[in-house]
């Protein structure tokens, strides 16, 4: 008796990578990165190939002191044509300092765990819809798109697993407000297989699934694989790091972002397209990893800086 024949969907042709280093990676980081240094970041990110870069986030530096150049870094940059320079805005007068420096797009984000929302921005989840609210309309008006991030979409670290009919209500009300797409964010990288097809199989039929990104967290190793699912599931719209910077500090031992290295080597692996220049973003990513003084979290970025070092050394 022949075994079943898997039956695998289409993957598509194309793949868009939301760069996520300059913001999500670098706020996490203990070691403080100058604004020329980001800027030089940002610049290398957009030779390589990126046209989507998360460039800083208007929050207090109180609170998130790596963030606290945002302002210089937009009135500094040198934008590359065809590159969307985006900044993250929680509040209204985050997006107002958004606006002043001419930040392209802007991002708001929620979550799925009423104890994340509550610890992460000290308010609920209803409570930081209405917030957004204000912020979509300034930004229709100011003919500036908004991107949504919902986190915990599969798991949280005071709530345990997300019910995904939770997580569709959340990304369905933010689609509805004007987010012109959703990234859904597995914060603490406890997502698998089952859970996450469960998840998109649940916001799928509340959001268009073209309108839909996904975020994930390598914290259990289960990244890519859970990339490779979305995939699979239509999804066209893939957020990582350079050299996985990142992590959570409301997540314990939650792990940096996916490296966009590993996500490009499994990308270029099944002939999809990013319009990437691969060498280029590995010597992105050990420029920004020799400027915080350690190693890649990578391993393809390992692998071939090993690589590169064995030839050198010959």
């Amino acid at each position: 008796m022949s075994a079943k024949k898997l039956i695998i969907n289409e993957l598509p042709k194309v793949v868009k990578i939301v760069e996520v280093g300059p913001r999500d990676g670098l706020q996490n980081e203990k070691k403080l990165i100058s604004a020329d240094d980001k800027i030089a970041l940002i610049n290398q990110l957009a030779d390589a190939g990126i046209n989507y870069i998360e460039s800083g986030s208007f929050v207090s530096p109180k609170w998130v002191p790596q963030m606290a150049t945002s302002t210089e870094i937009f009135k500094k940059l040198v934008r590359k044509k065809g590159v969307t320079y985006a900044a993250l805005t929680p509040n209204m007068r985050g997006f107002e300092n958004a606006l002043a420096v001419n930040a392209d797009e802007v991002a708001i984000f929620g979550a799925a765990s009423e104890s994340f929302s509550q610890k992460n921005i000290n308010c609920s989840i209803e409570e930081s819809l209405e917030r957004f609210v204000p912020i979509i309309t300034a930004a229709k008006k100011a003919n500036i798109k908004v991107r949504g991030y919902v986190s915990c979409v599969v798991g949280c670290p005071y709530e345990g697993d997300i019910d995904p009919e939770q997580v569709a209500m959340i990304a369905e009300k933010m689609y509805q407000l004007g987010c012109y797409e959703v990234s859904l964010g597995d914060t603490i990288g406890v997502g698998t297989v089952a859970s996450v097809q469960k998840m998109l199989q649940a916001v799928s039929v509340k959001v268009p699934v073209e309108k839909l990104a996904v975020h994930f967290h390598d914290t259990y190793g289960q990244a890519l694989t859970n990339i490779y699912t979305a995939l699979q599931m239509g999804i066209k719209v893939v957020d990582s790091a350079i050299a996985g910077l990142g992590g959570c500090p409301y997540a314990k031992g939650a792990s940096g972002n996916v490296a966009t290295e590993d996500v490009v080597y499994l990308l270029n692996g099944l002939n999809i397209d990013t319009g990437i220049d691969f060498q280029k973003l590995l010597s992105t990513g050990w420029y920004i990893s020799d400027k915080l003084g350690k190693a890649p979290i990578s391993k393809v970025s390992n692998a071939y800086r090993a690589k590169l070092t064995k030839i050198d050394s010959a």
